[in-house]
């Protein structure tokens, strides 16, 4: 029988886990409908988008400290009582958000050209996603300032709001998108070049609602918007570590992809290709949910942390620990079981089909330890525990890159690749956040700067 507290704090996590969640999978359902909009007009607006879509998901994702810091630094401050110096500090990642937006775009749009370059696509394909590109980044500061706000909101233990206004604005997104590629009416769309000042409008508007609440906000309890320079430079230097620990992250991704390249060559490569692909959209959507329960551990322990309460912060801990195994074992018995019929709904290649089976599978047993690596992960970024967080990256990405590319130089397969990622680094995570996590230099308590 689970005891009232047990209860408080699963029906606590739930109320910030699933609003994440539901927000984080419509990001890429949304995005799905931008490509299939893009795809009527042709293969090479397609593939122009892709590779636009890839620089410009790059630039941003190296910021979602903007959402991770912000999140950990306001809710300590709701933690200690202080809602008007969690709005200050929020406000502050806001503006910081401002000044990286503002550096970002003028630097994307004179740098286009030559990023486009670095994938060597064909003229077609490099003029459409040129074209692209240099207006997307001009949606850069609004995209960072909707990183910046959903933290202030999360912080504030509000995940609902972040939702309603993803829907939306994603919503808003694919109808600015129809009518702007292709026109209604008597006039003609803008063609290829619609979809991108679509989404930069869709962009600005979802910023704005999210701006507008958390200023309402901020006024109510008396907090100042203008910049705090201090401020703003405590808040990018505790950012600098989050920054570390993503750029490991993803070289880790990138190194794995990169074994797989090498692993095989003429049809094989294709085939492999082709199924990690699969493969790890279907491990990133699955993320999703696991990272949703993240996002509720850095608005929890960050508020529990404020508050002083070393107890009750290491419980919360534990019961979140436990939330992740469950979830892990679901979506890894549901992935396992799914295996076999998965690959029919993405390629009709039966070589794809049949390898993407074991991969799936291998992926499968990952699943539980992904649930416990990325709770800690999100438990930790609450507790402002960001320079551990890098070191620790980058000690797993040293382990795994050897690893991963002996695997594929040796001749092991996709099959081997995905289990020294599953076991490798995974693994390596889960031992440093773990040997972290069950230490006392990360619970720090009270309202701390954000500086490390």
């Amino acid at each position: 029988m689970r005891r009232p507290e047990d209860v408080a704090q699963d029906r606590e996590i739930l109320r910030l886990a699933l609003p994440a969640f539901l927000a984080l999978v419509a990001e890429p359902l949304f995005l799905l409908s931008d490509a299939a909009v893009v795809g009527h007009l042709g293969t090479p607006e397609l593939a122009g988008l892709g590779v636009a879509g890839v620089v410009l998901q790059t630039a941003v994702g190296l910021c979602v400290f903007l959402a991770y810091g912000t999140t950990a630094a306001v809710a300590r401050h709701v933690g200690a009582g202080d809602t008007r110096g969690a709005l200050t500090q929020g406000i502050d990642g806001v503006w910081l958000a401002v000044v990286i937006g503002a550096i970002v775009t003028v630097l994307g749009v004179l740098l286009t050209e030559p990023l486009v370059a670095v994938f060597d696509p064909s003229p077609a394909v490099t003029e459409h996603a040129t074209t692209y590109l240099r207006i997307a980044f001009l949606g850069t500061t609004p995209l960072l300032v909707m990183l910046a706000t959903t933290g202030v909101l999360r912080g504030l233990q509000d995940t609902r709001t972040p939702l309603v206004v993803a829907v939306a604005g994603n919503a808003l997104n694919i109808v600015l998108n129809v009518v702007l590629v292709f026109g209604v009416g008597a006039w003609d769309g803008l063609g290829f070049a619609g979809s991108a000042v679509g989404s930069v409008l869709a962009q600005v508007a979802s910023a704005a609602a999210l701006l507008a609440v958390v200023v309402r906000g901020a006024r109510a309890n008396g907090a100042g918007l203008r910049p705090d320079w201090g401020g703003i430079r405590a808040a990018g230097r505790a950012g600098v570590s989050l920054v570390v620990r993503t750029l490991t992250l993803r070289a880790a991704l990138l190194v794995t992809t990169y074994a797989v390249t090498v692993g095989a060559t003429g049809r094989d490569q294709e085939v492999d290709l082709a199924t990690h692909q699969l493969a790890m959209t279907l491990w990133t959507f699955l993320a999703f949910v696991l990272d949703a329960i993240a996002i509720a551990a850095q608005a929890i322990t960050g508020r529990y942390l404020g508050a002083g309460d070393v107890a009750g912060t290491r419980a919360v801990t534990d019961r979140m620990i436990r939330w992740g195994i469950v979830s892990g074992v679901v979506t890894g018995l549901l992935l396992a079981a799914a295996s076999p019929v998965l690959g029919h709904l993405f390629t009709g290649d039966a070589a794809v089909q049949d390898l993407l089976v074991p991969v799936l599978v291998v992926a499968a047993l990952g699943q539980p330890v992904a649930g416990v690596v990325f709770v800690l992960d999100g438990v930790l970024i609450g507790a402002g525990d960001g320079p551990y967080l890098a070191r620790a990256g980058l000690v797993v990405l040293v382990l795994h890159a050897p690893a991963v590319l002996a695997a594929a130089y040796l001749g092991g397969g996709l099959v081997v690749v995905w289990a020294v990622f599953a076991a490798v680094f995974m693994g390596a995570r889960l031992a440093v956040l773990l040997r972290r996590a069950r230490g006392d230099a990360w619970l720090v308590t009270g309202v701390r700067s954000l500086t490390p």
